[in-house]
């Protein structure tokens, strides 16, 4: 409950101060289990004032962008223009080894390829080809692309009608049933899964059982 409030960063680990927070908040819980000696009362207490605290610093960063860069951290460049800078390897504590595995992460195995790549906070490298590199897009090759009607959602998860996301869009039981036995489906017990495409269609999966 309390790591709920806390918010989904938290449960991310996106930058040290959550990672941080996130283990001190399960030690505490764990020592609540395993140490019979501290009082429910005493692991209670601390876990939610732990939370407040992790709560109102993060509050703190939220309005100062100064609080943000001391909690968060800053990204840093590492590679710019193709060129590897070394201080700021130095800086992070990263090798050449280190760099590799994160550009490997990415698909990229030669250092060459690349024209700038970023050390997020959450140690994770974003990476920018150079333009010779990038992938070609619908827009580069002027083909014309139509909108989205949806976005893809599922309908019938293991023989039950996803009743939540029908309504959410506008859609019925009955419009779903059509759409089966346009498919030449007549029971629902014979769907495993089913999903809403973005142009409108529906891939259906059908329970192995029932063939």
């Amino acid at each position: 409950m309390l790591t709920h409030v806390l918010g989904k960063k938290q449960l991310s680990q996106m930058t040290f101060f959550t990672y941080i927070t996130g283990i001190a908040l399960g030690n505490i819980a764990g020592d609540m289990v395993v140490h019979r000696d501290i009082k429910l009362i005493d692991g209670v207490t601390g876990l939610i004032l732990w939370a407040l605290l992790t709560f109102t610093l993060e509050f703190i960063s939220l309005k100062s962008s100064k609080a943000r860069v001391l909690l968060d951290g800053e990204p840093t460049i590492v590679i710019k223009n193709g060129k590897i800078l070394e201080k700021a390897m130095a800086s992070n504590k990263l090798n050449m080894d280190d760099l590799s595995m994160l550009l490997r992460l990415k698909n990229i195995f030669s250092v060459k390829d690349v024209d700038y790549a970023i050390l997020e906070p959450n140690g994770q490298l974003s990476v920018l080809k150079k333009v010779e590199l990038e992938p070609v897009t619908k827009k580069d090759l002027k083909i014309t692309s139509s909108s989205r009607l949806y976005l893809p959602t599922e309908l019938i998860v293991d023989g039950e009608v996803v009743k939540k996301n029908l309504q959410e869009l506008n859609l019925s039981e009955e419009w779903l049933n059509q759409q089966l036995l346009l498919q030449g489906i007549h029971k629902l017990e014979d769907v495993f899964f089913a999903e809403l495409q973005s142009d409108g269609s529906i891939y259906i999966d059908k329970k192995t059982d029932n063939e």
